[in-house]
């Protein structure tokens, strides 16, 4: 199996409502799993001081658009295939890019290793990296977020 065959699996998938995908030819296997794994959150232990009553629905809306505002625009950068996520061409190496690296678009951001090929993943965008989202050497899923960047 190659590249070429995994994108194009890829794209029928795109369209499709299909979580989970295996498929195998002799003794390789390709699985795809979709979205990231489910987030448990521990409920919160504290007591909520008591508040008075809600603020009438016009002025809540008013203050969303302000925090909405607050919030920078970034574009995410996500993992394209199943694979294993590296920052750096070679162990030895330094990393393509550091949070506050400014970047091209078409410049190389990282390897995701799949089926032992090395597939580079480039910037759609120029701008700064705003955030790193997954360690050296991590499994990624398809779809999974890897970078934030603020665009120029």
């Amino acid at each position: 199996m190659n590249l070429k065959e995994i994108r194009e699996i890829l794209e029928l998938l795109k369209g499709s409502d299909v979580s989970e995908f295996e498929l195998g030819r002799g003794d390789t296997v390709l699985k795809i799993r979709r979205g990231a794994p489910p987030v448990v959150y521990a409920p919160a232990l504290q007591h909520a001081p008591a508040q008075g009553p809600a603020p009438p629905p016009a002025a809540a809306d008013a203050k969303a658009p302000a925090a909405a505002a607050a919030v920078p625009a970034h574009k995410e950068i996500i993992s394209p295939i199943v694979g294993t996520f590296y920052r750096a061409p070679a162990p030895d190496s330094a990393p393509f890019v550091e949070v506050g690296s400014r970047v091209v678009k078409g410049q190389v951001l990282c390897i995701i290793e799949a089926m032992k090929i090395m597939n580079q993943i480039e910037s759609d965008t120029t701008g700064t990296i705003a955030a790193i989202l997954v360690e050296n050497a991590q499994p990624v899923a398809y779809g999974q977020p890897l970078f934030h960047i603020l665009p120029e």
